[in-house]
């Protein structure tokens, strides 16, 4: 077994590598006024930054290696529930990197960007064909961020009307974490509606919970449990017939595209997570997009600037004011996703984006199949995209947590599923297998839980102990995300 740990502090790290006087690249000499000499003194350093000097060859053999330190989807499957770690195709990147698109500036004239707000106002229209709804905004950068704005939006629409009162925003308990949060920064109360033992929502709760106060609800459909809400329609009668408006969070909306429009379903908003569902490498903490699409009658609290198509295939900008949310982000929203999302429609089309979603949801039911002899699966009758596993019984019966099974899997180059999500599944193992995994892939996986299972019975101390292969060990992860070190405080070659 390779047990090597990468340490910075080890020879042969970057810092030791370093030379004086060895140099990546040199820049000209400066034969103008003395630069320090216009600086406040207090912000001069009084000595040279310990930086380590490398030569060219060097810093491109360091940061090569960090590449492939971490797991990514080009190394091996990554089956993240509820986070859709698909491969993207390459030829999406080359399209948004075109020059006629990847080098305008923001503040060029609306004459010079005709070409990138035909293609957005393209984006926008598609997205509300696929949602069933009327009106689109681009600007939100991440999921959670076109909650924010659609919480925005539902809050401005009822204070248009002069409805105060409505500030509650009912949530079933098994929600993104991100949902409550939204509702919160946005000035409303969060309130948690129970799930039925079928993992789906509590009629029974929401209408006792629905009044006067009730601005909306944010329901996921698809829920985390990979489960389809079969009450929507009725759901939406509730909250419509209280007062209230529908907003659904569409993290998982590659499990139904073409099949189903939260437009249809009653919905009065939705997000979308183009770097989820439509082609953006998705992790490492962004970039995002988290287009809204609402209903006509909450079209006029979109934020602005918005794109008017004019006669003769021309666009202009209208700054307008919305009638009540603010702008929440820059200019048009992280453009580069937009027009690889729109790159990935336009590839698939209606058919394609239609059968990604039957594959995705194919390959989440193979695996709820072959998984059921090794994993608890509470709701086993079948699922969308996703299930959720337990690993609770092989805790009870050889001490391995769900957490041990994930470390153990890295092993084996798969990267772990999420796990103790949702909440209300006692050590949860959720998995996502998207549609770009083959049979060969799923079986895979099949057959390295089926080797840690075994390995759980005769030898669970290789499974607690892991990873054992990876170029980090056990990391006390609590610690790390409160107390990060991210200086080096080590001796340094330095020129």
């Amino acid at each position: 077994m390779n047990n090597l740990r990468w340490n910075a502090t080890a020879p042969g790290s970057l810092f030791d590598k370093g030379v004086v006087g060895r140099r990546a690249m040199t820049f000209p000499r400066w034969d103008g006024e003395d630069m320090d000499s216009s600086l406040p003194e207090d912000i001069c350093r009084a000595s040279a930054a310990d930086l380590p000097s490398l030569s060219e060859p060097e810093v491109m053999r360091h940061f090569t290696q960090l590449s492939t330190l971490n797991h990514h989807i080009e190394r091996g499957m990554y089956p993240l529930g509820s986070c859709t770690m698909k491969y993207n195709p390459r030829v999406n990147e080359k399209i948004a990197g075109l020059s006629g698109l990847a080098d305008l500036h923001p503040e060029q004239s609306v004459d010079d960007i005709q070409g990138l707000l035909g293609a957005l106002k393209l984006l926008e229209k598609s997205l509300c064909t696929l949602t069933g709804f009327d009106s689109c905004s681009l600007i939100p950068a991440a999921g959670a961020h076109g909650e924010y704005l659609g919480m925005l939006v539902i809050r401005a629409f009822h204070l248009a009307r002069e409805d105060h009162d409505r500030v509650e925003i009912l949530i079933p308990d098994s929600a993104h974490g991100t949902n409550p949060a939204s509702v919160v920064i946005a000035g409303m109360k969060p309130r948690t509606i129970n799930s039925r033992s079928d993992g789906r929502i509590d009629l029974d709760a929401l209408r006792e919970a629905v009044g006067p106060q009730t601005a909306g609800i944010m329901i996921t459909n698809p829920n985390t449990l990979g489960l389809f809400e079969t009450d929507i329609r009725e759901v939406s009668e509730i909250i419509h017939e209280a007062g209230g408006r529908l907003y659904m969070d569409g993290a998982n909306m590659n499990a139904i595209m073409g099949k189903a429009r939260p437009g249809d379903m009653g919905f009065d908003v939705v997000h979308l997570n183009l770097h989820k569902t439509m082609s953006t490498p998705h992790g490492g903490g962004g970039p995002g997009a988290g287009p809204i699409c609402v209903t006509e009658e909450l079209a006029p609290f979109l934020p602005g600037p918005w794109i008017k198509e004019e006669a003769e295939g021309r666009f202009t900008l209208d700054h307008v004011p919305a009638e009540g949310s603010t702008g929440i982000h820059s200019y048009f929203g992280n453009v580069g996703v937009l027009l690889r999302a729109l790159a990935y429609v336009l590839r698939l089309g209606g058919n394609g984006l239609t059968r990604a979603s039957e594959v995705a949801v194919l390959n989440a039911n193979y695996l709820l199949k072959r998984l059921g002899d090794v994993m608890d699966v509470q709701h086993d009758k079948g699922c969308l995209h996703e299930f959720v596993a337990s690993g609770s019984s092989w805790k009870k019966e050889y001490g391995i947590r769900t957490l041990d099974i994930a470390k153990r899997m890295l092993d084996f180059g798969i990267h772990a599923p999420t796990i103790y999500f949702p909440l209300i599944v006692d050590e949860a193992f959720m998995v996502e297998p998207t549609e770009t995994e083959s049979r060969e892939s799923l079986d895979h996986l099949v057959d390295v839980l089926h080797t840690i299972h075994q390995e759980a019975q005769e030898n669970p101390e290789m499974v607690k102990g892991a990873p054992h292969t990876t170029p980090a060990g056990r990391l006390d992860e609590a610690n790390a995300a409160r107390n990060p070190d991210l200086r080096w405080a080590g001796p340094c070659n330095c020129g």
